[in-house]
């Protein structure tokens, strides 16, 4: 059967089992022919051949056809090498034949299973001379079938069977026959009782080549919406559609119900405003009032197909006159006239959403305040310290307004939080990539704004108020170095499980290559191919002299389809200007949102936030430091950096200092407590330090941020002093790089002064002098602070003083 040529359509292949790209000899398999003629013919369309245009480029040929099959037969050899006789070689070869309609394991990209799908439709093409090629190109479309382990990790989460699988609403995927491994077995009854949610069924299940899957409900991966579904109905319906709809896999689509639509409310107000002004009788107004709109017994549910259906044929229905004309009062009551409407195809039924589902949609459907308040957070470690202290109000006073406190509020950021929030969440509803890059000077809340974000994102997705997502966290600061990122990416976005298998054992550029390769394969994305978020927190400690990490982290967001959503955190507002070329900059130019330092009264309102939790539980609590105290500080901090941390550690100490005399700190407390810390020893000496031992204290800090330990191999400081060198140093600075011996003398001037401080004893002078290992000699923030005040903000970024 021949047809006309179709307009080509390009679905979207979103949340689908990564297949891996294949060349254009790959869909040619010796291995495997057809076992019956073609069933449906067509002139060849660009979806037919999009894999092999996205992959190699390929075009065809003129005049060039597109035939379709309904099974192939392929062939194996089962004989082990050893046996190389020809009659065992015969005896031991098997046939499989696989039809349309058949379920079958996939070969994907993961390592651990195979996928499910259901074979759609199979292919070859044809020249138009030559209609019988030796060598076929043999495609085949695959509809998707997901298992729980393929969902994104942060959703809402349910019982299910083992071996259960979802079937997806319209997820297919072109690919040779080479890649279907096996038949399998789709039931609609379980053969086990409900499970608890572990990964492992799943795994240990094909393991044992267990080829039974039990399904009873279709899925909308990207939203996470499950439907009622009957496997083997839909089987049956889809087997008996024309070659046409066979050919072109819609007939696998699941419809599903969904909210009315605003078009048909609006569309019926006029209607009854034309029926008012006719003039006609109370009664025939409400015949057809009633014969318009029959009530249905989910009046949220309304089908959006069978809506469309009805308004078109209320339109075309009734006399057809030569003259056009404009419709008369005659001619719409005629619409509502039973014995007018025309017979109408029966439209397929519609799968109802679950009533979790259901449930879940009507959520979404309520609008968010424009403002939203951050969440509150009680699940911080310090509150729980909180909690066992004494019901002392200067002990818990000096615990809140530590700098390493992390409360439950976020006060004076709500406008940041709301847009940010917002945004974040349009592009996950969405489906689509996106970057957001967030800067602003240390100490005025990036880091916890983000953090209060990503929190209730997880919060809305596990209560499916949201499109699910996973998340990965990258610290520039506590990875060894930045390309060290395309890991901790990759074992996320390919679903490795990194609490019981441990990290992958891969170099970063073989995970650069399977994410470039995984976001790039466009129509073809995988069972990790959902939503990810990833916040890029310290992205000043990821450039690089060839951009080349920073690029491809706001690349990938752009193409088509990668789902990629990318938060980086800065503390500089001019970052992509100053360090970074014009193509990386295009990638930072999308979303912009930059933190004002904080203002005197913003500093007031976060001190007395914290002053707040710290009396909660306590029956009349003194106050521990006066509001002329807090305002001093205030002030004080405001005019120089706005560095939140900053005034908590001033109110810190000067509650700190009174604490003996149990009264109130005052605000000539505070002034002591400034004058101090601006004099204090350390400040002193790091003041009077050369450049050089400045640069390695930094260096040094640099690398215990980094590695999360106290001791320090000095190859490492070693390293990290010659990149300071070109981040640190001014136009008036020398730039010369110091040689190792030089680097040996500056460290032996700080272990003099006690400032660090050099392994030492036996053991230690066998080990190479770049195995040693050096600790700092003094307080950690102290010498933070200082060297940022002296350095300025290149100072501060390079130490990473943010939050």
């Amino acid at each position: 059967m021949e047809s006309t040529p179709v307009t080509p359509s390009r679905r979207s292949k979103r949340f689908q089992p990564l297949v891996t790209p294949v060349k254009t000899d790959a869909f040619v398999d010796k291995t495997v022919i057809w076992t019956d003629a073609p069933c449906y013919i067509r002139p060849t369309v660009y979806e037919d051949y999009q894999v092999l245009q996205e992959d190699e480029g390929w075009q065809p040929g003129p005049g060039m056809q597109t035939a379709f099959r309904k099974s192939f037969k392929r062939t194996k050899n089962t004989a082990p090498a050893s046996r190389r006789g020809l009659s065992a070689r015969r005896s031991a070869v098997e046939t499989e034949t696989f039809e349309v309609g058949d379920t079958v394991l996939v070969k994907t990209q993961s390592t651990k299973h195979s996928s499910v799908g259901v074979i759609a439709s199979m292919w070859e093409f044809q020249g138009k001379e030559d209609r019988q090629d030796d060598n076929p190109q043999m495609m085949v479309r695959v509809h998707w079938f997901q298992h729980p382990s393929e969902l994104p990790r942060i959703r809402a989460k349910r019982e299910h069977f083992e071996n259960e699988v979802y079937f997806t609403l319209a997820s297919q995927a072109i690919l040779p026959p080479s890649c279907i491994l096996s038949h399998c077995t789709i039931s609609d009854v379980p053969q086990t009782a409900p499970t608890a949610r572990k990964r492992s069924n799943w795994i240990s299940a094909t393991a044992e080549n267990i080829k039974l899957f039990y399904c009873r409900l279709a899925i909308e991966s990207r939203s996470n919406i499950y439907y009622e579904f009957h496997w083997a109905a839909h089987k049956q319906q889809a087997l008996g559609s024309s070659n046409e709809d066979l050919a072109n896999g819609t007939c696998w689509h699941v419809a599903v119900e969904t909210t009315p639509s605003r078009r048909r409310t609006k569309k019926r107000t006029k209607l009854q405003d034309i029926v008012e002004e006719s003039g006609d009788d109370p009664v025939r107004d409400r015949d057809y009032e009633n014969d318009e709109l029959p009530s249905e017994p989910d009046d949220h549910l309304i089908p959006s197909v069978v809506d469309d259906a009805s308004d078109n044929e209320t339109t075309l229905s009734g006399p057809i006159d030569d003259i056009t004309k404009t419709p008369s009062r005659k001619r719409k009551r005629a619409l509502s006239t039973p014995k007018s409407t025309p017979s109408k195809k029966r439209a397929p039924k519609l799968a109802a959403p679950t009533p979790h589902s259901k449930a879940a949609l009507r959520k979404r459907s309520r609008k968010a305040p424009a403002v939203r308040v951050p969440p509150p957070n009680l699940t911080q470690e310090h509150y729980n310290q909180l909690q066992k202290l004494p019901p002392d109000p200067w002990l818990r006073a000096m615990h809140v307004l530590h700098v390493a406190a992390r409360p439950d509020i976020l006060p004076c950021r709500e406008e940041e939080y709301s847009r940010v929030l917002r945004t974040v969440e349009e592009l996950l509803e969405e489906g689509s990539g996106g970057c957001v890059y967030i800067s602003g000077v240390p100490g005025t809340g990036k880091t916890a704004t983000v953090h209060a974000i990503v929190r209730e994102l997880k919060r809305m997705a596990e209560n499916n108020e949201t499109n699910p997502f996973t998340y990965v966290e990258i610290n520039g600061l506590r990875i060894p170095e930045p390309s060290a990122a395309y890991n901790l990416l990759w074992e996320t976005v390919s679903g490795h499980d990194v609490a019981s298998d441990g990290h992958l054992k891969a170099s970063a550029k073989e995970a650069l290559k399977q994410l470039t390769k995984h976001f790039s394969a466009g129509a073809r994305a995988g069972p990790a191919g959902h939503a990810c978020v990833v916040l890029m927190d310290e992205l000043d400690q990821l450039v690089t002299a060839k951009q080349d990490v920073v690029y491809n982290f706001f690349n990938w967001p752009t193409i088509a389809g990668s789902k990629l959503v990318v938060i980086a955190v800065a503390n500089t507002m001019d970052l992509p200007e100053r360090v970074m070329t014009g193509r990386v900059r295009s990638r930072l130019g999308m979303i912009r949102t930059n933190f004002q330092p904080y203002t005197t009264q913003q500093l007031e309102k976060i001190v007395h936030a914290r002053l707040k939790e710290a009396k909660e539980g306590l029956e009349e609590p003194p106050d521990v430091i006066n509001a002329d105290g807090v305002k001093f500080a205030a002030m004080k901090v405001s005019s120089i950096s706005g560095d939140a941390r900053r005034v908590l550690d001033i109110c810190r100490r000067a509650v700190e200092l009174v604490y003996p005399k149990r009264r109130a700190a005052r605000t000539e407390d505070v002034k002591e407590v400034i004058k101090v810390l601006q004099n204090s020893p350390t400040a002193a000496y790091l003041r009077d330090c050369s450049l050089h031992e400045r640069i390695m204290l930094a260096s040094l800090l640099r690398c215990i941020k980094r590695e999360g330990v106290e001791e320090i191999k000095w190859g490492e400081i070693e390293n990290q002093h010659i990149v300071y060198v070109e981040a640190l140093t001014s136009e008036g600075d020398p730039s010369r790089k110091p040689t190792p011996e030089e680097l040996g003398l500056i460290m032996d001037s700080l272990v003099a002064s006690r400032a660090m401080i050099v392994e030492d004893g036996v053991n230690a002078v066998r080990k190479p002098p770049r195995d040693r290992r050096v600790i700092l000699n003094l307080e950690q923030t102290e010498v933070e602070r200082v060297l940022s005040e002296v350095g300025g903000r290149s100072w501060a970024t390079a130490l990473g003083v943010g939050a």
